[in-house]
């Protein structure tokens, strides 16, 4: 398909405020679902994040991984237990865990950004104990909940031009604990650690719906916990809410819940008037030109 250039000259045009918008800003990517599979979808994302720090935004990518980690409990014949439908990670899980996210998953999309172009290190929240964990519930064993967040370690990379990639699994309170974290929970943390200007939550579906099935391109905390006491946010949409509240409790300007299946979401998101997805805020979205 040829391109015309007087049209990607204007969409340049157009991208100007948006661009003055988030220079300097800090906006935490949660990547996962079908794209982390997809070798082409990868280099699209890693094009995208390699484009948000060239234009000035520091990004911070924290990925999952689950389809991986099964594989390779089910190449290894460790058999997994489930309370309330939750896998219990004993001893044995987590060391798997931890092989898959901090070794194969997290050094794929560095390797992704690298070969864009970018600069990207490989961290988990391990490194510089940058997320301290207490068991979430002590039936399901090591999956943690974040009790102490140390982020400088993102900064320091942030003014060396480098882009983070964060395996979500932290460390405990007590010695040689390792726990495996949610990574939209990480995610959430982090940009909460940060005071983020965005976190960008992608998913496999286009947004968050009411109850007439319409994706709602902007929510208030108060409507998010309206429509989960009526069951119109249900299932796997309440914890993905949950730690869009959560990010707010603790300073994110905003949070958006976007079809990661979509071409260039985070850049549809950030630097258009279309948006991709369903944003979370306290406050009317605000764009404006630097000022002189």
């Amino acid at each position: 398909m040829t391109r015309d250039p007087a049209a990607t000259a204007k969409t340049l045009s157009e991208a100007l405020p948006y661009l003055q918008r988030y220079a300097g800003a800090i906006v935490v990517v949660k990547f996962g679902g079908n794209a982390m599979g997809d070798e082409a979808a990868m280099a699209e994302f890693a094009r995208d994040i390699v484009l948000m720090r060239q234009v000035g935004v520091n990004p911070v990518v924290v990925h999952g991984g689950g389809p991986m980690i099964n594989d390779l409990l089910a190449r290894l014949g460790i058999k997994s237990e489930f309370v309330r439908g939750k896998r219990v990670t004993d001893k044995a899980t987590v060391e798997v865990v931890e092989m898959v996210l901090t070794g194969l998953v997290n050094k794929r999309i560095v390797q992704a950004i690298m070969d864009e172009g970018g600069r990207a290190v490989g961290l988990s929240g391990k490194d510089d104990d940058m997320m301290v964990c207490e068991a979430d519930d002590p039936e399901l064993g090591f999956v943690g909940k974040p009790v102490e967040m140390n982020v400088q370690v993102l900064r320091d990379l942030f003014s060396a031009g480098i882009i983070p990639v964060v395996a979500p699994v932290a460390t405990g309170m007590n010695e040689n604990e390792t726990f495996n974290v949610n990574g939209d929970t990480a995610a959430g943390a982090i940009a909460g650690a940060l005071k983020a200007d965005r976190l960008l939550l992608l998913t496999d579906v286009a947004g968050v719906k009411n109850a007439a099935g319409e994706v709602m391109t902007q929510l208030t905390p108060e409507e998010v916990r309206q429509m989960t006491d009526d069951g119109v946010i249900a299932g796997g949409m309440i914890p993905k809410t949950e730690t869009a509240l959560a990010a707010l409790d603790q300073g994110v300007r905003a949070v958006v819940i976007l079809d990661g299946r979509v071409p260039n979401a985070c850049l549809l998101e950030l630097f258009t008037d279309q948006g991709a997805g369903s944003m979370i805020r306290t406050t009317e979205p605000r764009v404006k030109p630097r000022e002189a």
